[in-house]
């Protein structure tokens, strides 16, 4: 007879097996792309690729105008969505919490998570677009914007409610206002939470086509005007990859190394910067 002690290390065995393989298979998904990625990207990366603008098939060019692109409208929609997102999370968190309407905006919030970017970039065409005749980076900025404020919200409304409740009784038991204890006390707080979701808000958009593609659509050249269209790294990487030219799939693989570079980094600086709060 098998004792009830014995299946017990039994099941236990197994479940940690299939843990292990399934992180195995996890990181070795993450591996290959890394490695993907360095090997067909590393090698095309040089001085140009940063000074130069996009090319015409077999001339030689870089990212230049893509980048800068890019910079512009993810940080405008970053900018967009971390006032929206945490004033709505801290909305649902501190005043919306057990009450129906906040129940209807935290369903909406969630649907908007899962949407689609397709349809964020048709949606933003139809608000931006159509109406002023006119792709332009404004609009691009717009849709990003769609796609993060629904992270920073539900991740912003999840750290303010871990936050103890004794931080508030004791912030209004000296007198002070249910709005400055939370501006002064739970965001301090959750600052290391707060941070992080705007880094999953920016690991969203970052790399996003489809909405840019209705929005902002590209420029070959470089423009730092917000009512033009504008270049953007996923755009550009779009239209290389699927040429038929050798120079611009090269680009194209530089171009997705860039922004896997980008995330990372960001993610490493935002880590060390909590941690470095934290211990404050």
């Amino acid at each position: 007879m098998i004792t009830r002690a014995a299946r017990r290390r039994a099941t236990n065995g197994v479940f940690v097996v299939l843990c292990l393989i399934a992180t195995a298979i996890a990181l070795s998904a993450l591996v290959m792309i890394l490695w993907t990625l360095l090997s067909k990207g590393l090698g095309g990366i040089d001085f140009m690729i940063f000074t130069k603008d996009q090319p015409a098939p077999g001339s030689p060019g870089g990212l230049r105008n893509a980048i800068v692109g890019s910079l512009i409208m993810c940080s405008l929609g970053m900018v967009i969505a971390l006032v929206i997102g945490i004033l709505a999370g801290t909305w649902l968190a501190e005043y919306g919490a057990g009450t129906k309407y906040g129940q209807v905006v935290r369903f909406f919030n969630d649907v908007l998570i899962s949407a689609p970017s397709i349809l964020i970039g048709l949606f933003v065409y139809e608000l931006l677009v159509a109406p002023f005749h006119g792709f332009s980076a404004y609009a691009g900025a717009v849709a990003l914007a769609f796609l993060a404020t629904p992270i920073v919200v539900r991740t912003t409304e999840d750290i303010l409610s871990l936050q103890p409740g004794a931080l508030r009784e004791a912030g209004m038991a000296l007198g002070a206002s249910r709005a400055f204890v939370i501006r002064k006390i739970i965001w301090k707080s959750a600052r290391t939470g707060l941070l992080t979701a705007g880094l999953l808000g920016f690991a969203r958009i970052s790399g996003e086509t489809a909405p840019l593609l209705f929005t902002s659509l590209g420029n070959q050249f470089y423009n730092a005007r917000l009512s033009q269209p504008m270049a953007s790294l996923p755009t550009t990487i779009f239209q290389f990859a699927l040429s038929a030219y050798d120079d611009w799939q090269r680009l194209a693989w530089v171009g997705a190394l860039l922004i896997a570079v980008a995330v990372l980094f960001i993610n490493i600086v935002g880590r060390v910067l909590a941690r470095e709060t934290h211990r404050s």
